[in-house]
């Protein structure tokens, strides 16, 4: 009797730890106070004391393979935060709520692929997060359990796909690196055209700006300089040269190339053979 009261009095004593939350079943039938941590009495053959943990459940979403709204096929893992807030549901409403929420977990993965484009998977993954939080925790918290979090992990290409998506981000950088250039170049035009309207209306700026030149190049110490010849001293030089005297055009004789010089033959009337020839005279 007595070892019969000892073990009757072990099975009625119950530790529960801080983390954890105790539901009493008494005859079947729940209790609907449940016992917080520390020594918990039960009846010792009509109450039997389930335990349910109190803490975050981390829980691994298995990659999934999905096809986009436009047509990329993927692959899609994730990582579930949750933690129970009503035990007794949990004990009573659900057989296996941890197998019951990941089973949700993977089918609202599955939607979220589906209902999004690849770009929204790569670089909107917070609205794709929030989204596929309120999914999941829509049929938990009938059970009694309240999703923290939901996190997207990674994002498997295939190998086809990562290739054209390095080829469209270098284009893109290409393309970036062109209009910089450009618009370096139009600002350094207008900058340029500024500066030479400021040294056309101050001739010296342009001898001070070729002394620079001069000073930069010299620094260097370079054994052959070369010394431009600015153009404005060409024209300054022009325009101190006196024009050239033009003659009277009314004492001047023209004489056209093309019209060559007439000839008259004089005729003789001697029989000497030797003056027989005769001579031009020019008209």
């Amino acid at each position: 009797m007595a070892a019969l009261a000892l073990v009757l009095i072990g099975s009625s004593v119950k530790v529960i730890t801080q983390y954890e939350r105790g539901i009493v079943f008494r005859f079947g039938r729940v209790r609907p106070e449940t016992r917080g941590p520390g020594l918990a009495l039960i009846a010792p053959v009509a109450d039997r004391l389930q335990k349910v943990n109190m803490q975050v459940i981390t829980q691994p979403v298995p990659a999934q393979d999905g096809i986009t709204r436009d047509n990329v096929t993927v692959r899609v893992d994730a990582v579930l935060y949750y933690r129970v807030v009503d035990p007794v549901r949990v004990a009573v409403d659900v057989q296996d709520y941890r197998a019951a929420v990941l089973q949700v977990a993977q089918a609202s993965l599955r939607s979220i692929i589906g209902k999004s484009d690849l770009d929204d998977l790569l670089s909107n993954r917070e609205r794709l997060n929030q989204g596929l939080e309120l999914m999941i925790d829509s049929p938990a918290v009938g059970w009694g359990v309240h999703i923290d979090r939901v996190e997207i992990k990674d994002v498997a290409l295939p190998e086809s796909m990562k290739r054209s998506m390095s080829r469209q981000a270098e284009a893109e950088r290409e393309r970036r690196s062109r209009v910089i250039t450009a618009e370096g170049e139009l600002q350094a035009s207008q900058k340029l055209a500024e500066a030479a309207e400021v040294m056309a209306e101050h001739p010296a700026a342009l001898q001070l700006r070729l002394l620079e030149t001069v000073v930069e190049v010299a620094a260097e110490k370079n054994s052959t300089l070369v010394l431009p010849f600015p153009v404005e001293l060409l024209r300054f030089l022009e325009r101190a040269t006196p024009p050239e005297a033009t003659p009277n055009p009314a004492s001047a004789e023209v004489v056209s190339p093309d019209v060559a010089p007439r000839t008259t033959d004089i005729p003789t009337t001697t029989d000497d053979p030797l003056a027989a020839s005769h001579t031009a005279a020019p008209r």
